[in-house]
């Protein structure tokens, strides 16, 4: 049975690498674009869900898995910026509060489809205009949901995390893994596994 990650982010590629299972990586075409009145909840299902769908129509016999990630301030998302102007607004904006990072999963398997959001709060301290430059010199806030990676040197100026870790990277490990289990998935990692192999059962 194959494992399809239905992604272009290598954080993604790397939090699923931990469950120990053999997958490919597809990067799909999906528009990420938000709907008039839709709330980043229903945004990162529906576009999670169409990630999944997209790459299973193409590997019927596949398991696929599908994900969104939105940073949330105020009720409006905050994509990948589109300039260092932008990513400075969304330093601005997110230093010295709380906001939401969203990440909607759905995993695809023959007729059966399971997805889920899961919400995690981050707090970042105050930055001095220095700081916030330097942090965009970087480069590492150009290619992130909201300008920040916290697992890199975004890490500086988180003060808390309520929730999971792994779900502000990309993927809520946990989760995913319970719902895997749902589908068939053996880890490797588990007694009677084999090394690097899953197995999927059900349909």
């Amino acid at each position: 049975m194959q494992v399809l990650l239905s992604s272009g982010s290598p954080r993604r590629k790397e939090l699923l690498s931990l469950l120990g299972i053999d997958f490919q990586v597809q990067v799909p075409h999906t528009p990420e674009v938000q709907l008039t009145d839709e709330n980043p909840t229903d945004f990162c299902s529906r576009i999670s869900r169409e990630k999944a769908l997209e790459m299973a129509r193409a590997n019927p016999e596949s398991l696929v898995i599908g994900a969104d990630t939105v940073v949330v301030v105020d009720g409006k998302i905050l994509g990948k910026p589109r300039d260092e102007d932008q990513a400075r607004d969304y330093l601005m904006l997110l230093q010295n509060r709380v906001h939401e990072v969203f990440t909607g999963y759905t995993i695809v398997f023959g007729t059966r489809q399971r997805t889920k959001v899961v919400k995690t709060r981050v707090r970042f301290r105050m930055m001095s205009a220095e700081e916030i430059s330097w942090y965009i010199a970087t480069g590492e806030p150009m290619d992130k949901a909201g300008a920040y990676a916290i697992q890199g040197m975004g890490a500086l100026f988180i003060d808390k995390i309520q929730g999971s870790h792994t779900n502000v990277i990309g993927l809520p490990l946990s989760d995913l893994y319970h719902d895997l289990k749902q589908f068939g998935i053996i880890l490797s990692s588990l007694p009677g596994g084999s090394n690097h192999e899953c197995s999927c059962t059900g349909n």
